[in-house]
């Protein structure tokens, strides 16, 4: 049985994923990319009616909204259109619309959650991060000092690129065995609480941390000119205590979608086959 695919909202990544999967023969439908599809889009009520209905990466862009390019799309009137047999997928499903699925009797599958799409979103996020630094920088990485904070996958990621380039990694984290591995890797480790005191010697400071933890005491221990890159969905850099305090500063959230999103698509698409595999029920 051939599926049909609706690719509802979204970015590039969105519209690159819906070419990758025409090109493998599937029927896809779309909605909501705008500027972003070359082709020929469906309505929304085309759309939603797939077989496979892949929602955007993150799902919402407000509370309570579809990252949509197209006019605002609740996400409760789009799950009300909707149907329980569908394979409904979409990428960082907040709570809020988990419990709306549920009411409309729906279950959304969270593809940002599977190991094999986090890992390579982060290393295209890595790899991205340090394109927009070396387009703020006038100068190169080598030689210079740089602080990762936090050492998940994307700061794992980023540490070995920049340690690749030449540049003295200094990297934070909370846990103990975090820490151990930093120094294990030849770099320098900092307590993530711990970084007062210990700033002024940066020339890149990239954080991967959700939370708020550059400050605007701790932005002002930075050397001027230090070059702030918040790579978080939420910041934790204070943006406005950096443009006060003269920093230069990118939030550059969503890096693959913008950057690279044939490779990002390309991540999607394939988890999405290896969720349809795992049903038993190939495209």
């Amino acid at each position: 049985m051939n599926k049909t695919f609706g690719v509802i909202g979204g970015d590039r990544r969105q519209a690159e994923l819906a070419g990758l999967l025409e090109a493998d023969g599937c029927m896809v439908r779309t909605y909501g990319l705008g500027t972003w599809r070359s082709g020929d889009e469906t309505s929304l009520r085309q759309a939603a009616a797939c077989d496979v209905v892949i929602l955007p990466l993150p799902l919402c862009q407000g509370d309570g909204v579809l990252n949509c390019r197209e006019s605002p799309v609740p996400t409760l009137d789009l799950f009300q259109s909707l149907r329980p047999d569908q394979l409904i997928l979409a990428g960082q499903v907040k709570p809020k619309q988990i419990r709306e699925a549920e009411l409309c009797g729906l279950k959304v599958e969270d593809y940002f959650l599977r190991e094999e799409l986090t890992v390579a979103n982060a290393a295209a996020t890595a790899e991205a991060a340090i394109q927009v630094a070396m387009e703020q920088l006038d100068r190169t990485l080598l030689g210079m000092d740089c602080l990762v904070v936090g050492f998940g996958r994307i700061g794992k990621l980023l540490s070995s690129r920049l340690h690749g380039l030449g540049a003295r990694v200094t990297a934070s984290a909370r846990k103990p065995g975090d820490l151990a591995w930093i120094r294990a890797y030849g770099w320098q480790a900092l307590e993530t609480g711990g970084l007062d005191g210990r700033l002024e010697s940066f020339g890149a400071v990239f954080n991967t941390v959700p939370s708020l933890i550059l400050d605007a005491a701790l932005l002002s221990q930075l050397s001027p000119g230090c070059l702030c890159v918040d790579l978080a969905s939420v910041p934790g850099i204070d943006l406005a205590a950096a443009e006060s305090l003269g920093l230069p500063h990118v939030w550059a959230r969503s890096l693959p979608g913008r950057l690279v999103p044939r490779t990002a698509a390309a991540v999607i698409r394939d988890a999405v086959y290896y969720i349809l595999e795992e049903r038993g029920e190939p495209a």
